[in-house]
């Protein structure tokens, strides 16, 4: 049975131009993978938001990360280099107050790879170019969002000196859980707030290790134990899947078990991994998550989980629920992606918000029932 997409006609609903920056001289270039909950008579989408100088112009005093060598080096800019040759990184500062500095990098290193316009890399080093935190963007409709003029969450820690990603919200009794990317030299780990209020948020650190994101935390306890979807990222051996986990207290995380992975010749061929916060049906426990097909296109389906053991995945979406089409989806900051941190159920209706091209944030509706009429059986051909 077919699904039917329907965009909303306001999309995008959130661009960059929406945003203000948080840095004076700089501009936000993506606003998109937002986390969203229903929350005192409104709608609220925990906004991801990447910015970064408005021009990279290094001045006297900046400094460089010179990559020439073995290890990488601070060293004073070369202000009669030609401004185009330097990169702009930022990033958290050493200092004890850990401010956002800016880096530079020169574009003319030999073995530098700048082909992706999110980062820049040689060899194992990799930096971003640009830093992201955490607006709050409130609704009443659920359709014209108000941003929030400074961050609700933002980068810190360590752990999180290149910025924090890809936020998911689980609401548990009174206490809404925020799992998100914190990503540093180190590596790309995931880590844990609260809030009950949505004013003051309280962070709990890491609780996956590197290479983990992609976590959905279940919004209640199953068998009295909290359980989450994880993606690890197998380096030698394997591809990556979708895993399940199991916790007393949420930070510590054990009884991992394999999930669901990639399926050869289908949308989700290349690479999946989980999307919005899975939640309760009649049938299973919904998962909308997230696949990658060869060409490198992100689209997004749905898994149904089993409600007493949500490991076993009992169907899957055989085609798409959606994927790029419209010209905000195919054009951007990173092309050719639909890619959901949160969904809210109304009835039978199911509105998906989704980051798309990696900058805009836009929202679709489905029909809950045409999602589970769809799904395919797993196993079955």
């Amino acid at each position: 049975m077919p699904v039917t997409a329907h965009r909303l006609p306001q999309n995008p609903l959130l661009s960059p131009e929406h945003v203000p920056p948080l840095h004076p001289g700089w501009k936000v270039v993506c606003a998109f993978n937002a986390g969203a909950i229903k929350f005192g008579g409104e709608t609220l989408l925990l906004l991801r938001v990447a910015e970064r100088p408005a021009r990279p112009d290094p001045q006297p005093g900046d400094q460089e990360i010179d990559l020439s060598g073995d290890a990488p080096v601070l060293k004073p800019v070369d202000t009669a280099a030609p401004a185009t040759d330097y990169i702009a990184v930022p990033m958290l500062d050493d200092s004890a107050d850990r401010q956002v500095v800016v880096r530079y990098i020169r574009r003319s290193t030999p073995g530098m790879d700048d082909s992706d316009s999110r980062l820049v890399r040689k060899g194992t080093q990799t930096f971003l170019t640009s830093i992201s935190s955490f607006r709050l963007a409130r609704s009443r409709d659920g359709v014209v969002f108000t941003v929030d003029k400074d961050a609700a969450l933002r980068p810190t820690e360590p752990l999180e000196r290149y910025g924090i990603e890809d936020p998911r919200i689980t609401a548990i009794d009174d206490v809404y859980y925020i799992n998100y990317t914190a990503v540093s030299e180190h590596g790309i780990s995931t880590a844990l707030a609260s809030t009950r209020d949505f004013r003051q948020f309280e962070k709990h650190g890491i609780i996956f290790p590197p290479e983990n994101r992609d976590v959905t935390i279940f919004p209640a306890k199953i068998g009295g134990r909290y359980r989450t979807l994880h993606r690890p990222v197998p380096k030698e051996v394997g591809v990556p899947a979708v895993w399940f986990a199991s916790s007393d207290n949420l930070k510590d995380w054990g009884e991992h078990r394999f999930c669901f992975g990639s399926r050869p010749g289908t949308w989700d061929s290349r690479r999946i991994g989980g999307g919005a916060v899975p939640f309760r049906t009649p049938r299973g426990w919904l998962e909308v998550y997230h696949g990658v097909n060869p060409a490198g296109q992100y689209a997004l389906g749905a898994a149904l989980l089993d409600l007493e053991e949500p490991w076993r995945v009992l169907a899957r979406s055989p085609e798409p629920l959606l994927k790029p089409e419209a010209r905000y989806e195919t054009e951007g900051f990173f092309g050719n992606v639909v890619f959901t941190c949160g969904c809210i159920l109304e009835g039978d209706r199911l509105r998906v918000y989704y980051g798309a091209a990696d900058m805009v944030t836009a929202a679709a509706d489905f029909s809950l029932a045409e999602i589970l009429a769809s799904l395919q059986q797993e196993g079955a051909a």
